[in-house]
């Protein structure tokens, strides 16, 4: 590897002795802050403690406000409590949930006495530890001080707001999310009940879900996270089974109201979601983490099937993008640019160079980076190196460096997106074209990779027209022409053979909604048999096949299955691109499906990204966490399916850390309030705790190669075919109710 190749752009917050001698020089009150996940530091991550004391999966961790105690939640039912100082196990809580613990956390402003948890049997349990006299034993079986049995179905996070310790939230696959307030009652009699009259439902979403932006809300959300913010806690953001995060204000919702009827869902003040994402209809997508940056002004989500993404949800912010479902089919294709002459073009090309600002900032540096881009793309190796290099440039500086610069590194960055093919890589390449061609409309790098990145999405039309402009843009004797050519040439064999797919009558048979034999379920295949989808992702754009395993631990069922046994039901659900089913989510009460008046709807508004994170694999648990790292929040870091969780800078997307954290999954990744020390779990049944450590190397797992091989296998993971192999022994199984709530932990 040569020097340019080496070549990085300083972190944004600099050096440690820049940040010392600021200090000493001008004084700096917020130094413990910026120190605390220092690059320098986050460089050096690497496990120091293994913490053994759970007898299953550890689904949850979480940090006390101190940082003096940290809580564990985990499939053995049990809560752990451990201290920070000696890394020991103080306390071993059996809740008495008779399934697994999704989510625990330490009531703030009570002494780190009262423990909240929420587990796959629907239940809210709160236990109150100063109720033990005398010397406290490491091994707890006690009562707890409330019980909340009023979900219907798994819990799968809590909420809790800084300075408040009598109130909790709970977010439910049942499609609500519930107020409890300690000072109203202990407990509550269990869903379905007769007297099941709980007045806590603070957002009633069952018929709240969205399968493209456009849609109206009326399939039912299975919440999966939410989070409150720290600075404004009137807002709560959360997220489920759509693509959709949405925020709250709690100050303007209704008033708490009982579950037995199902209401219309209130309007949220902001909806975000990656543009491309928005007209996804597959129910395979959705969110497994939601989560506010600690400053309150930014959001991270982590999506099932997907990567990591950016938002800007700062109130007062106008950079941010908003978008409509007109927005999202306008910005899918935008007319190219016709018949403009070449001398034309080079003129207006030379216009919007700003000569000054290329002084101002490190031209020769940035000429340096679009070196080993270049290089990346005519070879066509090393397209992660070159795609960073472009990353390093538009995101550390992109604002401050000409247009001309700009268009050229957003252009190079298309082509390499679309040379590497990863997940959604096609769609940041429109983004990347359309951005150079709102600064050169007549740009036929632009125009050739957007004919390109069509191409590979199918649309044969489109991308053809795109390839005629391209040849009316470029001069004479262009080396691009033979490149036009070449497209032109694989749109007139793509749109052949899709004719004579269709005239056979196998690309077109109609098996929308139909199982024509058992080996439809078991094998599923990629129905389209269409060359002219040629390097799309099946996984993108095939009608879905839902395979749903779902444990029984709702309503009075649950109460009858076995301890440590999980009673459980295999169906198929088959969904159309054009679903108009309205599913009915109202599982205690009515059944009426609550009827939304199409006249009265107003068009939906959503946030897009800033950034996307992209190395990990998050399709196996829908527990997931993604985390801003420290006070600051400038790094992030997510687990992976392949047992590594990984570190990436915010403002560039750069990874910078990879480590190997679990034999399996990472579920699980919390930073410490205040000293750089990270704790992950996942299906292994420890909590393992990082910190900086001198001797270690910039990448754990090795030599770049091998960083690279991992990146690439998780990528393939994300883009597979969703096939399903099922034996009959396991759907016998299935039928049965032989698996045990260990299932949960790997769930796929």
């Amino acid at each position: 590897m040569d020097e340019a190749e080496k070549l990085r752009w300083p972190f944004s917050d600099g050096s440690v002795t820049d940040l010392l001698g600021a200090r000493s020089l001008h004084g700096s009150p917020d130094i413990k802050k910026r120190l605390q996940f220092h690059s320098s530091l986050v460089q050096k991550l690497a496990l120091e403690k293994e913490m053994e004391g759970h007898t299953g999966c550890v689904n949850a961790v979480a940090w006390n406000s101190n940082g003096s105690l940290l809580i564990s939640g985990s499939d053995d039912t049990r809560i752990n409590i451990w201290s920070y100082n000696n890394r020991e196990l103080l306390h071993n809580i059996d809740t008495g949930h008779s399934a697994n613990i999704f989510c625990t956390k330490f009531v703030p402003e009570t002494c780190d006495d009262v423990v909240v948890s929420g587990a796959g049997d629907a239940e809210v349990r709160v236990f109150n530890m100063s109720r033990l006299s005398g010397r406290r034993p490491r091994e707890i079986s006690m009562e707890p001080a409330a019980v909340y049995q009023c979900h219907s179905r798994r819990v799968k996070k809590l909420a809790v707001e800084i300075g408040n310790p009598n109130v909790v939230w709970s977010a439910s696959e049942d499609g609500t999310l519930r107020q409890h307030d300690f000072r109203e009652c202990s407990s509550c009699p269990p869903a379905g009940s007769a007297n099941q009259e709980c007045r806590n439902v603070l957002l009633d979403l069952r018929c709240g879900a969205k399968k493209s932006l456009a849609d109206l809300p009326k399939h039912p959300l299975a919440l999966k996270s939410c989070d409150i913010s720290s600075v404004r806690p009137h807002e709560i953001l959360i997220g489920g089974s759509d693509a959709f995060a949405r925020l709250y204000d709690r100050r303007m919702l209704p008033p708490l109201s009982s579950c037995q009827t199902k209401t219309k869902p209130p309007p949220c003040v902001k909806m975000f979601c990656p543009l491309h994402l928005a007209d996804n209809k597959k129910t395979y997508l959705h969110l497994t983490h939601v989560a506010f940056s600690p400053n309150g002004k930014e959001i991270l989500l982590s999506y099932s099937g997907e990567h990591v993404y950016l938002f800007d949800a700062d109130p007062d912010s106008t950079s941010s993008v908003r978008y409509t479902a007109d927005y999202v089919r306008e910005q899918s294709f935008l007319p190219p640019f016709h018949k403009v002459p070449a001398k034309e073009h080079s003129k207006q090309r030379k216009i919007l160079v700003n000569t000054t600002s290329r002084k101002l900032f490190g031209v020769d540096m940035c000429r340096k980076f679009m070196q080993v881009a270049a290089r990346a793309l005519e070879m066509g190796k090393n397209l992660m190196r070159g795609i960073d290099a472009c990353n390093e440039v538009l995101e550390s500086v992109g604002p401050d460096i000409d247009d001309h610069m700009m268009h050229d590194f957003l252009c190079t960055r298309a082509g390499l997106y679309l040379k590497r093919k990863w997940k959604n890589d096609v769609y940041m390449a429109i983004r990347d074209c359309n951005r150079a061609r709102n600064i050169d409309p007549t740009s036929y790098q632009a125009h050739l990779y957007m004919s390109e990145a069509l191409l590979q999405l199918g649309r044969l039309r489109e991308a053809f027209e795109y390839a005629e402009a391209v040849n009316s843009l470029l001069p004479p004797h262009s080396e691009f022409r033979k490149q036009v050519d070449d497209i032109i040439k694989r749109v007139a064999s793509a749109e052949l053979e899709k004719n004579r797919t269709d005239q056979n009558g196998n690309a077109k048979a109609d098996t929308h909604g139909k199982l024509r034999s058992l080996s439809d379920v078991l094998f599923r295949s990629d129905v389209s048999g269409s060359s002219s989808q040629e390097g799309r992702e099946d996984s993108d754009y095939d009608d879905e096949m839902e395979l749903d395993y779902e444990t029984s631990v709702s309503g009075d069922e649950s109460r009858d299955n076995d301890q440590g046994v999980l009673r459980g039901s295999l169906s198929f659900r088959f969904h159309q691109r054009e679903d108009q089913i309205n599913e009915d989510a109202c599982e205690n009460g009515s059944t009426e499906s609550a009827h939304i008046d199409d006249s009265a709807f107003q068009p939906d508004v959503a946030i897009d990204m800033e950034q996307r994170y992209v190395a990990h694999c998050n399709v196996g648990t829908d527990i997931k966490q993604a985390s801003f790292l420290g006070d600051q929040g400038e790094f992030i870091a997510s687990g992976s399916d392949d047992g590594r969780w990984f570190i990436w800078e915010k403002k560039t997307g750069r990874l910078i850390k990879m480590l190997a954290g679990d034999g399996a999954v990472v579920n699980c990744i919390q930073s410490h309030p205040f000293d750089c020390t990270v704790a992950t779990s996942g299906i292994d049944n420890t909590i393992k705790l990082w910190t900086p450590d001198a001797n270690a190397t910039s990448m754990v797992a090795g030599p770049e190669l091998d960083v690279l091989s991992a990146i690439e296998n998780n990528q393939r993971k994300l883009c597979r075919n969703r096939q399903i192999l099922l034996p009959f022994e396991f759907l016998e199984r299935f039928r049965m109710h032989e698996f045990a709530e260990r299932f949960e932990c790997a769930q796929s």
